[in-house]
């Protein structure tokens, strides 16, 4: 078997039977016989916690090699058998494919020693769909993808097996759990700050999460705050960040875009990366807001902070799955009348998700693609398994064979079938796949991100939460508020979010002509799984500002088309 961690020609790690780790790694190993573990990364593990984890390397307990602060990826030889994972999220990912030795595995696609060839219909069915429903698949054929919640096992002899390292230990309620995520939280923020020993970036978009890292960080370190604002932005967004600023006595610079720096212009320069991801289309803002805190050891965000601090009517579906109509009736009519809309479309929905299932849902879905058109339409309420998106009526007869093919054999794979777990599992490896693909920008614009909602231990902390219990009706983010009960009450009760849709419009219309050639150059387009009328159309009401529900398939479409241009035009595929 063949392996590496970083770089074809890099180092060997001691012990760890051919792995291979880049110059510039953070790499911490011990070894005592035919045991070695190494551990590569952003973690404080000891040389003294290492030689102890020994012991589970022999007795195959994975897992508890995780347990670690931080973000890492974990190799193991136990003498006969490989073991590598990341994170749960997925920011670490390991890529895996057939070698003529037996199974190669690397941290980047472009490692694996192999030609890579774009996966066109899965991407299609990304687009269309989502990409959740096949979180072992990456952007190119015949490589895989270990999910995050799972590691790699290599036995002699033996197929690759996944193996659950998720180890999310369930609590009653959000009391029971708010001191060990608050615990867990600010230990993820702290520890890095404190190892920086100087001044460190951070993103202060004036929103719960960021706020939050910001006011952890200022309590022990120096911080250099950066908002980007332009005349798009929420005036309450920006008076927030100010607050925060003041309140935590920081350093704290704004940056004012210009319309030149709107979405979609993708500067000359700007790097590929190894999959496509919806910030690609943002580098332009991204490189002015952050110039002021570039070469700082680190730069801290609340990426992530949506997915462990809150949860989605996906738990509301969970109740009718356990019986509990009653109680989810109740609570999605409240929730109805709390933003004064209809809760029949809603409830509907939901009930209609727990009646079909996931494999039933995908089923419904793929028969809609084969039976003909999708004909765009206005978003349903509630929560579903498997949405058709306005994408859906921009694939060919083709196309839609193709993604109903995908949906299917997604359909017999073993994924939880409980919405809530679904659901939380799908949104956090959907935001450890964004963090993952902006690694390549973070490095051309000299920024080393951490994202301490998403380390292992303080998503475990959050899913022991039941989603019910993180689902505030009338608080928003009750975890947030349990946990940090220092943070101010002005800060925690706030309720709106801030959005770009304003900037993506802007930028679709200052862009279109541009980005209506680079779609219709593309290997979608050239392929037959995309109808290139029916995207010209949507992509002309979108500028127009007449159809904002098609702005983010219209944005998953443009960047991956992007990301295309620069596979076929041979560019290097960058490490992650």
């Amino acid at each position: 078997m063949t392996s590496g961690t970083a770089a074809v020609n890099g180092t060997e790690i001691d012990g760890l039977g051919g792995v291979r780790r880049a110059p510039a790694a953070q790499v911490r190993a011990a070894t005592d016989g035919q045991a070695a573990l190494a551990v590569v990364g952003d973690c404080p593990v000891t040389e003294q916690e290492l030689t102890a984890a020994l012991s589970a390397v022999r007795a195959g307990r994975w897992g508890e090699l995780t347990r670690w602060p931080g973000s890492y990826w974990v190799a193991v030889h136990d003498g006969r058998r490989h073991f590598v994972c990341g994170d749960l999220a997925g920011i670490r990912a390991v890529y895996y494919a057939p070698h003529e030795t037996g199974t190669a595995w690397a941290t980047a696609p472009g490692l694996l020693g192999r030609h890579l060839v774009p996966d066109l219909p899965h991407l299609v069915a990304r687009l269309t769909v989502g990409e959740h429903h096949w979180p072992h698949r990456s952007p190119y054929e015949q490589v895989r993808m270990v999910p995050g919640g799972f590691g790699l096992l290599l036995a002699p002899g033996a197929p690759p097996q996944l193996v659950d390292i998720a180890g999310v230990e369930p609590t009653c309620e959000l009391r029971e759990g708010a001191e060990r995520f608050g615990r867990a939280l600010a230990d993820a923020v702290q520890h890095r700050v404190r190892a920086a020993d100087g001044m460190v970036g951070a993103d202060l978009s004036g929103g719960l999460d960021s706020s939050a890292a910001v006011v952890l960080a200022a309590g022990v370190g120096t911080v250099h705050a950066v908002t980007y604002t332009d005349g798009y932005t929420s005036g309450e967004d920006m008076a927030f960040a100010a607050r925060v600023a003041e309140h935590t006595k920081i350093s704290h610079t704004v940056a004012t875009g210009t319309e030149e720096l709107l979405p979609f212009g993708f500067p000359a320069g700007q790097p590929t990366g190894a999959e496509p991801v919806l910030e690609a289309a943002m580098y332009a803002m991204d490189a002015a807001y952050l110039y002021p805190v570039r070469g700082l050891p680190l730069h801290l965000t609340g990426h992530g902070g949506d997915i462990v601090l809150d949860a989605s009517s996906s738990c509301w579906v969970r109740l009718l799955q356990d019986g509990r109509r009653r109680e989810a009736h109740r609570q999605v009519v409240a929730f109805a009348r709390l933003r004064n809309t209809a809760p029949g479309p809603y409830w509907k929905a939901l009930k209609q998700a727990a009646d079909l299932g996931r494999s039933g849902c995908l089923e419904r879905v793929a028969e809609a693609l084969e039976r003909g058109p999708v004909t765009p339409g206005t978003a349903v309420a509630g929560w579903s398994w498997c949405r058709l998106g306005a994408g859906a009526s921009w694939l060919t007869a083709d196309g839609r064979h193709q993604v109903a093919a995908l949906l299917r054999q997604a359909a017999r794979d073993r994924q939880p079938e409980l919405a809530d777990e679904f659901d939380q599992w799908a949104a956090l490896r959907s935001v450890g796949a964004s963090a993952r693909g902006w690694s390549p920008y973070g490095q051309a614009l000299g920024v080393t991100p951490v994202y301490p909602y998403l380390d292992n231990e303080v998503v475990r902390a959050a899913f022991a939460v039941p989603a019910l219990a993180r689902r505030g009706l009338v608080t928003y983010k009750p975890l947030l508020r349990a946990a940090l009960p220092q943070l101010p009450d002005w800060l925690t009760s706030r309720r709106s979010k801030g959005s770009f849709t304003a900037q993506r419009i802007a930028g679709l219309a200052r862009h279109r002509s541009l980005l209506g050639e680079l779609i219709a150059s593309s290997p979608l387009a050239a392929g037959g799984l995309i109808d290139l009328v029916a995207v010209r159309a949507a992509l002309a009401q979108a500028a127009r500002g007449q159809s904002a529900t098609v702005i983010a398939d219209l944005h998953q479409l443009i960047v991956t088309c992007w990301w295309l241009s620069g596979q076929t035009a041979g560019r290097e595929v960058a490490a992650c």
